[in-house]
Parts: C-alpha cells; structure tokens; sequence
C-alpha cells in the first residue's frame, strides 16, 4: 500500500504542480474561457511551464526531492491563495443525455483499462529503457551530464522532464500515470471543441474515437510520449481557434508557450512552431492588422522553449538537432551512416510496400507497432467535413501534422493526428446522429482487447490484459517484472557489475531498473566502433584481409595521403592498417606525425594501432575524394604503402598521392597489387583485449545479436567468462 501510496503521490504532485502553474498565467492573463477549457487548457500550458522548471533544475544539477517538494508545495500553495484554481469562466451547456451516458461509460470503461496498465509496473521496451533510462540517470546525478554514448540522450525531452519529477516521488509508475493524465485531458480537450462549436455529439464522439483506439490508450498506459504530444498539439490548435473568434493577444503567450513545447517533447512536432505563426499571420494579414508583433511575440516564446534542447546538444555533442543533421552539424558522436540507415529503416520498417500501411496502423498493427481500429478505415469520409469551417480547420492540421509521418511508420506516430481526424470524421456524419451512434459503439466494441484479438494479426502491439491486483501491489512487484528477462538481466546487471564498471550490448535492455551504465551498439558513433571490434572476429568481410601495395620511385614528401576515387554509393571505404615504408622498412610511427582523413577525422587513429580488430572507416557511402593522410611534420623520403582493408568495400578504388617540397600534390601510384592479408593472432582474443582497453569489462549479448552464438560456443577462445545467464541472454565478464 505504501508503494501504491507514493505513486499516487508523485502523479498528484506532478500534475497539480502543472494545473497550478498554468491556472497561475491564465489567472494573470485574465483569459475568458469556459470553465472546462480553463482548466483542461491550463494543465497543457502549465506542463510546458514545469517541464522548462524541471530543465533549468537539471541544468544547475540541483535534481532532489526536497527540491521538487518545496517547488511543487509553494506553486500549488500560491494558486489556492490567490485563488487561480478557481475557473471564472460560464459552463458549457449540459450535454443531451443520451451522449453523456454514451461518454461517461466508453470513458469509464477504456479508463479502466488504462488507468490499471499505467498502474502496473513499467515493462514496456521504450518506457524501460531510454524514456525512463535517462530519468533515472538524471536522477543519480542530479540534474544534466554530458552524455555523448547514448543518441536518446540528445533528443528533446520535455515530457521526460515531467517524468523526472513524478519519478523521484513514486519511480516508474508514477511517471506513466503523468502520461495517462495527458489522454484524460486529450479526450475532455475534444470534447470541450464539440461544444465550443456548437456540436456536443460530435464532441463525444470524436473523444471516444480518440481515447479508445488501441494504440492510443496503450501508448498512454506506458511511459510513452505520443498521446502527450497530441495533447499540446491539440491544445496549441483549440487557442489558435479561440483567437481566431475573439481575437485577444493575450492568447498570444500560451500559443507561443504550446508551439515551442511541441517541440521540446518531440522533434517531429517541430512544424507547431510554423502553424502557429503561419495561422496567426494569415489571419491577421486578412483583417489588414499589423503582423510583426504578434508574430514576434508567439515566435519568441516559442524560442524560449526551443532553444534549450538546441543549446544543451550543441554543448554536449555539437549539433543542435542531434541524431538528425551530422552531414550539416559533423561530429564525433553520431555516424553518418548510422543515421542514413535509421532513416531508411523508418520510412518502411520490414514492409514491402507503403499500400499496406493503411491495413496495418488499421486492423493488422504486428508491422508497424500497434493499430487504431477499424473505424479509421472511413478516415477518407473526414474529407465531408470540409464543408464546414471547423472541419476546414481541422483537416488542415491533420495534414500539416501527418507530414512528417512517413519518416516513421509506426502506428503511434500518428497519434498526434487522431484527434484531428476523429473530430473531422464525426463531423462528416454529424447529421446523422443513429449512424454517429452506430459508429461509437462499432468502434468501443472492435476496440476491446478480447474483440481486438479475433481480427488483428498474431503479434500485434497491444494491449492484451490487465491485473488489478498487479497494479495495486497486492502482487509484488517484482513477481511481475521477473517475467520479463529485460528486467531480469538488468537486476543481474546491478548484481554482479562494479558501479564504476560499463556493460556493452548490442541490443537495448532495461536501463531503467539498473544503476550501471549501459552502452548500446547503434546509439553513438563510439559504440558502433566497439559494435564494430566484437563482430570482426565473426563477420569475415570485416576482417582484413585485403592487402593493396603501393610501389613507386623514391620520393621526398613532406605529407602523404591515400585517396579513395570511386563513386561507390553500397559501400564504405575503411582501413584497418596503413604502413609507410622506405625501402625494405616500415617507418615506425612517430608522435610528431599529424594524422587526419576526411571523412571521419576523429577516429582515423584507428587505421595506425596495429590491431586487426579495428578501422578506420567513413562511415558513409565511399565517394571520389576521401582521404587519410599523414603529415610526417618533416620532409620524409618513402617509396612504399601498403593498405589493409576488408573485403565488405570490394568497389572502392585508392591512389597514393605526396606533398613534395613545392608543396604541390603529386600521384605517387594509382595502381596497387593486391594480396591476401594473412592474419597470424586471433582475432577472438584481440578483440575481447581490444574491448578492455577501452574500459568495456562486460558484454551482453541476446541470442539474436550478430556472434552471440560464437560468443556461446567459443567463450573461452574468447578470453571471456559468462557472469550470467537470463533465459537465452547471457553476460559475458573480460578478466
């Protein structure tokens, strides 16, 4: 009960804290509003406030509860005192009885559902490891740290800010339920539109499309961000739409406030921002009103919000957009390559075609992760509502919101969309109040998860049960998240590994019940190199095998370089070993030489260690005119390289070219003979010696990770000891 207690308590605190502060500027704004928009509008804009609060805090690295405590107790303590929480504004009209009842028992219902989900212990594979990975990180060390291992970290977080605060009072479920509170004021926010407009049915209905597609009260039922994403989105287009009747700038602050948040919790929302300025200008320049103030005032603050997230990557990993943009913004801390392929990955994960999205987000969901009902396979009928203002309205946010959609094809990023699309939907048929009827109950019915289950495809992401007595801890929690290995291998984790000690792994596991720190195969540039040494030894076409000889007139360079010529977009160009020779000699490396390559400078020191587990490598498609090269700091005579290279880069083709003393660069060679690299160690061992001397004393790997079985087989040519066995997982320990 004492668990279940301070759940409830860092949900509540969390929540009011938001409610209040934004109560506090409506209060100040003296905004006129409906009862029920004030109150549902000032959540959304309050959490803005609070996740901007919960940055700064992280910011100077002040994270402690007592911190949050006094902040939270004074912000609510202030708005009962000054009486901000008390809504000025008229009631609504009461809803006709037949849609209230239809409301209140879809709304009871899927409620149930997923207020206990949220409720039970957090197993979902985001929610348990980075959402809730990186609070907990920022938790143990009090506010921000440069993290330049983990992508995740360098995303917008403004959600996980509000995660953060509830997790400090009641861990991981509390932090989901802050999430659930988004979908309750979501599905209100709809219904509050129905009736600003003058149509409460098309409001119920719309809300029940909303809150009961599966994939949304699934998403809001864990440690997700989307259903909280639409919240804003939703909530940034109902003040543009109250501005547009009343015309009050005062509305200008929380839509700026919205816009820039928009793009703190997700980077895909960033087009708020432009929607907001775009519509205000639009309308302004309509009526012939002055438009730079306005616009400069919503633009503003939206900055305000924005240009943390931007500044705190540009710091940590010098790009303001990272992952995304390292062509534009070049760092040492995300490949190129890396995010070329999870764009590519995204856009269609393992489908074949874009024809069958419509089925799958719809009615199949095992692809694409997760399903909206079949309800939304009348989505093209929403283009009746453009015979309405409202439906024109809403129509042209669900487009503008649904353009960056193809960028990721999950299901759940088109939350964001639903309530547009529902709202547009219902009221396309809103004059036939018993085919709207029909169409709620056809979609509560389809949507239960026992119903979900007879038309969905096996393994699709859904909901499929929940325990009472699981969420209220009548049964420990630990009972539960045994059952998942995740959570298993990361109490293991926690067990058996030194804290100063990191784990590598190629897969994510879960980070947020383990206090070591984790570093995953694709989430840095750094990691895709250890990624890289543990797969030599097991994928022969990264080996080095390949030996290209350079034999030219003896030559005085001051620099030499070798060049990369060829136009071969599926390949990476990469060097395992460069040698210099004079004669019959290598040049032994000396610390004078300066050594660079472009692209990829920062890790060229890879192609002089002399280990055959490690590359130099472009880390993107192999084009005329990459390069390494080495400046002997002194006019050096040579008259031999030799590259050693894998065979995964068969149709790159290289010259060697000099530096001579005029400082003009000339063709030493453009035709190498090549060999066979014969490779005399193994490269089991090199790699797992490789591994530590980069301070990696642990490996885990799950049996469908590249080499886990070699690993398995051959543990001890590894030079490795298993420290542990989840399932078919297991931790392998480098003495």
């Amino acid at each position: 009960m004492i668990r279940v207690l301070a759940i409830l308590f860092g949900t509540l605190l969390t929540v009011l804290t938001a409610w209040a502060l934004g109560a506090i500027l409506f209060r100040k704004l003296a905004l006129k509003l409906h009862r029920a928009e004030e109150r549902l509008l000032s959540f959304v804009v309050g959490s803005a406030l609070l996740s901007a609060i919960v940055f700064a805090i992280c910011a100077v690295r002040v994270v402690h509860r007592g911190v949050f405590l006094v902040i939270g107790l004074a912000i609510i303590g202030y708005a009962v005192y000054s009486g901000a929480l008390r809504a000025s504004g008229d009631s609504f009209a009461p809803l006709p009885r037949l849609w209230l009842w239809v409301f209140l028992v879809a709304m009871t219902a899927f409620s149930y559902l997923a207020f206990f989900h949220a409720m039970m212990p957090e197993d979902s594979p985001d929610g348990m490891a980075y959402h809730l990975g990186n609070v907990l990180k920022y938790q143990q060390a009090h506010g921000f740290f440069r993290i330049t291992d983990d992508m995740y970290a360098n995303l917008s977080e403004g959600v996980e800010m509000l995660f953060l605060y509830a997790f400090d009072f009641g861990r991981h479920s509390a932090a989901t339920l802050v999430h659930f509170t988004f979908l309750v004021v979501l599905a209100l926010l709809i219904l509050s539109y129905g009736r600003r407009i003058g149509r409460p049915a098309v409001g119920v209905a719309a809300a029940i499309f909303t809150y009961a597609a599966p994939i949304v009260y699934f998403d809001a039922s864990m440690a997700y961000i989307d259903v909280a994403l639409a919240a804003v989105l939703f909530a940034g287009f109902y003040l543009l739409q109250i501005w547009d009747e009343n015309c009050d700038p005062r509305l200008f602050i929380p839509i700026g406030i919205l816009a820039g948040f928009a793009y703190a919790v997700k980077y895909t929302a960033f087009l708020a921002v432009p929607y907001a300025i775009g519509f205000i200008a639009w309308k302004l320049w309509r009526k012939r009103q002055p438009v730079l103030r306005p616009v400069a005032v919503v633009a503003l603050l939206a900055a305000v919000f924005v240009l943390p997230w931007m500044v705190k990557n540009w710091i940590e990993v010098a790009n303001p957009i990272s992952p995304l943009a390292n062509r534009i913004f070049t760092n040492p801390y995300i490949h190129i390559s890396f995010e070329d392929n999870w764009r590519r990955y995204l856009s269609m994960y393992d489908l074949t075609s874009r024809w069958q999205i419509p089925l799958q987000v719809t009615v199949q969901g095992d692809h694409v992760e997760g399903l909206l009902g079949p309800l939304f396979l009348l989505t093209p009928l929403a283009l009746l509502a453009l015979r309405f203002r409202a439906g024109r309205q809403l129509l042209l946010a669900a487009a503008l919101f649904a353009s960056t959609y193809f960028g990721n094809i999950g299901t759940r990023f088109l939350i964001p969309v639903v309530p547009f699309v529902s709202l547009a939907l219902a009221l396309a048929v809103a004059d036939f109040p018993a085919l709207l009827l029909a169409l709620v109950a056809f979609h509560a019915i389809t949507c239960w998860p026992s119903v979900i289950q007879l038309y969905c495809a096996p393994g699709a992401w859904r909901l499929e049960r929940v325990s009472v007595r699981t969420a209220l801890r009548l049964r420990p929690e630990e009972t539960y998240l045994n059952q998942n290995p995740d959570y298993r291998m990361a109490r293991l984790i926690d067990g058996v590994v030194p804290r100063a000690d990191k784990v590598f792994g190629v897969s994510q596991t879960g980070q947020s019940y383990t206090t070591r720190d984790e570093l995953v195969g694709y989430e840095s540039a750094s990691n895709e190199v250890l990624q890289d040494i543990l797969w030599t030894p097991v994928i022969r076409e990264f080996q080095p095998t390949r030996k290209l000889a350079f034999q030219f007139a003896r030559h005085a360079i001051r620099k030499l370089r070798v060049v990369q010529t060829a136009n071969a977009p599926m390949d990476q160009w990469s060097i395992s070993e460069l040698r210099v020779f004079d004669g019959a000699m290598e040049l032994p490396r000396d610390s004078a030489w300066r050594l660079t390559a472009h692209p990829n400078p920062w890790e060229v020191q890879l192609a002089f260690d002399n280990s055959p587990v490690t590359r130099w490598r472009t880390w993107q498609p192999a084009g005329p005119g990459m390069y390494v090269e080495v400046d002997f700091a002194r006019m050096q005579t040579v008259d031999g390289v030799v590259v050693e290279t894998s065979s995964d880069a068969a149709n790159t083709k290289i010259i060697a070219e000099g530096l001579d003393a005029n400082g003009q660069w000339i063709t030493l060679s453009d035709h190498p003979v090549e060999s066979v690299n014969p490779i005399h160690t193994s490269l089991r061992r090199a790699a797992a010696a490789e591994l530590k001397a980069r301070g990696i004393r642990y490996v885990l790997m799950k049996p469908e990770n590249p080499g886990a079985d070699d690993l398995r087989r051959y543990t001890e040519a590894w030079g490795m000891k298993v420290a542990g066995v989840v399932d078919a997982q297991r931790l392998y320990f480098i003495p």
